[in-house]
């Protein structure tokens, strides 16, 4: 049985507003609202979500790059939040990320040499020598050869700079990397080629990532479970398995279809199931009461009956399998039990089979 690497439980994150010469405290960005989740050792976690939803601070806070307000985070059972900087500057070799801008990660005046080495330096690993040579096998392991090792990050394009980044990353040969959005800037055809590359290397190196991205099918393949969020809190969350891919096959909540529908299909001849999402994202400062989605979704808005309840009501878990679960009041059932979703289909009768 694989093991459990991280373990997040009721993750919250505040940014406080202030204002005033006396910087007073007026109120609260809620960037994310008591997120749990769990990633397995070579395993992939997709994290998946419109910008501004909260899935990138999720990351951050992980590595204590951000401090949370609320919540555990254990890493190989180990409660990483009470850390002190000692503790923490070891966790830092089992723990990287890889940045989601291929061009403004790099230091333009450093060549691939420092840039990738600089971990290895401050970590006090191997002589200038071993340095080089460890450098010069992971520019190969990312696909670039040891002749760029001398070369400034002007001088490579996109998809070679993200494969520095990735290196730098590797340089600690860490445990769990948080990969921020890292093919979003990269054309279509490189985007491929990264995400292969980051598959051979968990396959390789058996390494676990938190990949966060805002496009359902950039994560379908790479991904092993699919988390989905929207304005700070995880709304969907499913699994890979031998039979499907629940969050693909059987999507449950409106956000997740209307992010499916969004995606053009290769297929001209595909049916087009379109779901319109109106009005904007309501502002983290002030979400909406109840079910944060009601604002915008399609279901809710067009049944005064549903619409009353989603805004009174914030909605308990339902738990369709061990790996799928779901937020939404319009699945009924028994809350946090497995096999409970009900799917009501006076609300449902127009959703796509």
């Amino acid at each position: 049985m694989t093991a459990t690497l991280l373990e997040v439980n009721n993750l919250q994150k505040y940014f406080p507003i202030k204002k005033g010469i006396f910087s007073k405290v007026v109120g609260n960005v809620h960037a994310v609202e008591k997120v749990t989740f769990s990633i397995n050792e070579s395993q992939t976690l997709g994290l998946v979500g419109e910008s501004g939803c909260g899935k990138t601070t999720v990351g951050r806070t992980l590595l204590r790059l951000l401090e949370p307000t609320q919540g555990e985070v254990h890493f190989n059972g180990e409660d990483i939040l009470a850390y002190n900087a000692h503790m923490l500057r070891e966790l830092r070799k089992k723990m990287q990320i890889i940045f989601q801008d291929p061009y403004s990660s790099l230091n333009p005046r450093m060549t691939v040499n420092s840039i990738v080495g600089e971990a290895l330096k401050v970590h006090k690993i191997g002589t200038r020598k071993e340095r080089k040579g460890i450098i010069e096998n992971l520019l190969q392991e990312v696909g670039l050869t040891k002749r760029y090792i001398n070369r400034y990050p002007h001088e490579f394009s996109g998809g070679q700079r993200q494969r520095i980044g990735i290196a730098r990353a590797l340089a600690l040969n860490p445990s769990l990397i948080v990969c921020d959005e890292p093919v979003s800037a990269l054309d279509v055809s490189i985007q491929a080629q990264i995400l292969n590359l980051l598959r051979k290397l968990q396959d390789s190196r058996g390494i676990s990532y938190l990949f966060i991205a805002h496009n359902l099918h950039v994560v379908e393949h790479i991904s092993h479970n699919v988390a989905v969020m929207y304005l700070g809190e995880i709304v969907e969350m499913g699994a890979k398995n031998k039979e499907n891919h629940e969050l693909y096959d059987s999507p449950l909540h409106p956000y997740t279809r209307a992010l499916l529908a969004a995606n053009p299909s290769p297929d001209p001849e595909a049916p087009k199931n379109k779901v319109v999402l109106t009005g904007n994202v309501p502002t983290p400062i002030n979400p909406p009461s109840g079910c944060k989605f009601h604002t915008r979704c399609p279901y809710a808005q067009n049944d005064p009956q549903l619409l009353e309840m989603c805004k009174a009501v914030n909605p308990p878990i339902r738990i369709a399998s061990k790996t799928h679960y779901v937020r939404c009041l319009m699945y009924g059932g028994e809350d946090g039990q497995e096999g409970k979703i009900v799917p009501n289909e006076k609300f449902l009768q127009k959703l796509p089979k």
